[in-house]
């Protein structure tokens, strides 16, 4: 059965928070998707997170890249998954079709934006009909992650 995890951000950024996702995500051996909801904001994310620090380096394509298969990361404005990935993150209000198709699904939304907790309560109701795994998670004050309900 495939989890779908809700992020609540509340202390920071999806800029600031989807490289640690996708870090983890690369440590535990899984590749992942990352849905956007334009080609613009595709590319956004593509620029930023070859520049978000100059530390540590996240392998990642798009379709201007090319080579979907051998991309560990790809971001995309299409619901599709060109690389094999286990795992989905969901930006910017963006929506799958294809949830089941993936071990684990991360819905990223901004809590400071009354549309975005709009649409992911309304997401929350749909997955509720589905039969998927769900945690919601939210950050507290620091940015740490704490798990408020399971569904």
């Amino acid at each position: 059965m495939a989890e779908v995890r809700f992020y609540h951000l509340t202390a920071t950024s999806l800029e600031s928070a989807l490289p640690k996702l996708l870090e983890k995500t690369l440590e535990r051996g899984k590749r992942a998707v990352v849905l956007a909801r334009s080609e613009e904001r595709v590319e956004a994310l593509c620029s930023h997170l070859w520049s978000y620090s100059d530390r540590s380096f996240l392998p990642h394509g798009t379709r201007r890249d090319g080579f979907a298969e051998q991309q560990p990361i790809w971001l995309t404005d299409r619901d599709e998954n060109p690389n094999g990935a286990q795992y989905l993150f969901l930006t910017d209000g963006a929506a799958s079709e294809r949830l089941d198709a993936f071990e684990l699904c991360a819905l990223l939304f901004d809590g400071r934006d009354a549309e975005a907790l709009q649409a992911a309560r309304a997401e929350w109701k749909r997955c509720k009909e589905l039969p998927l795994e769900m945690t919601y998670w939210q950050q507290d004050e620091q940015g740490q992650w704490q798990k408020k309900q399971t569904s």
